[in-house]
């Protein structure tokens, strides 16, 4: 067995703190789910992927927060492709995953996950009031042409739209995002997201669900976007797109996303070896 740290979703100019911390624990065959979650808290990242049945072009993957087992972790599975690249693999690796098959483009440096079919639907009125007061906004932050809605984008999580300036301030009640997130059954972030031009975006992911405050960087959130916006006829297809961030929480991120007019979205991400002694900022609640 050997664990590995990574940082997915690093920017293109060398910061060496962007991207999200991401633990990547290949052969882990002899690990039993609680041990899962006892190395998953000790690496303390939102999560860590254990992969296990590695040949030369799949591998059975599941990923931990560092309280329970999810289903998909967008961050940790580019992690996961550049870990396996530099082992020796080319090409497509495909992934089983609690959420189906993954298929993952890698590299030594970057990777593209074909994220798993998402369905969208519109987010509940109810629902909606009860995810505003947990994230201490109002309607009047909301953008009126994008209406939230509730998407699978390999997690369950609802994904709000608001206007200019509302991201650098929001300050959401994590123990209320946290008991909405636990009764709901939203195992993903909860994406708060601006579009800043057509193809570009900048999002911020409460995350209490995950032991952490707010997550850096989001692949299955960033997917879920791509299916909302094709779904809704928000964005000319087919279209690449760009997700901005983290950097409120001291660790910018940079996701581009691939939308066809037809088939599934892929999410592409760099992946860099977290070093002995690099720094880590805290998203901790």
């Amino acid at each position: 067995m050997e664990i590995l740290t990574y940082r997915a979703f690093t920017t293109p100019d060398a910061n060496p703190v962007s991207g999200n911390p991401a633990g990547v624990v290949i052969d882990a065959e002899g690990l039993e789910p609680a041990d899962m979650v006892r190395i998953a808290a000790e690496l303390g990242f939102s999560e860590t992927a254990f992969l296990t049945d590695i040949t030369a072009g799949s591998a059975r993957i599941r990923y931990f927060t560092p309280l329970d087992e999810i289903a998909f972790c967008g961050h940790a599975t580019i992690a996961s492709g550049v870990a396996l690249a530099n082992r020796g693999a080319t090409g497509a690796v495909l992934l089983e995953t609690n959420a189906g098959e993954v298929p993952v483009e890698v590299t030594p440096t970057s990777a593209t996950l074909v994220a798993v079919e998402s369905d969208v639907r519109p987010l509940d009125d109810q629902l909606l009031e009860q995810l505003l007061r947990a994230l201490r906004l109002s309607r009047s932050d909301l953008d009126p042409a994008l209406p939230a809605a509730f998407v699978r984008g390999g997690n369950p999580h609802p994904i709000i739209f608001v206007g200019e300036g509302v991201l650098p301030r929001l300050d959401h009640d994590g123990e209320a995002v946290l008991r909405l997130q636990n009764d709901e059954g939203w195992d993903g972030t909860t994406p708060v997201v601006q579009r800043l031009s057509e193809t570009r975006f900048a999002s911020r992911n409460p995350f209490p669900r995950g032991g952490i405050r707010e997550d850096p960087a989001t692949g299955s959130a960033a997917a879920s976007l791509g299916y909302y916006l094709r779904a809704g006829g928000h964005v000319a297809l087919p279209a690449t797109i760009e997700v901005q961030q983290g950097a409120e929480v001291g660790r910018p991120s940079l996701l581009t996303v691939d939308i066809p007019a037809l088939g599934r979205v892929r999410v592409t991400g760099t992946a860099e070896l977290i070093l002995p002694g690099e720094g880590l900022a805290s998203t901790s609640m």
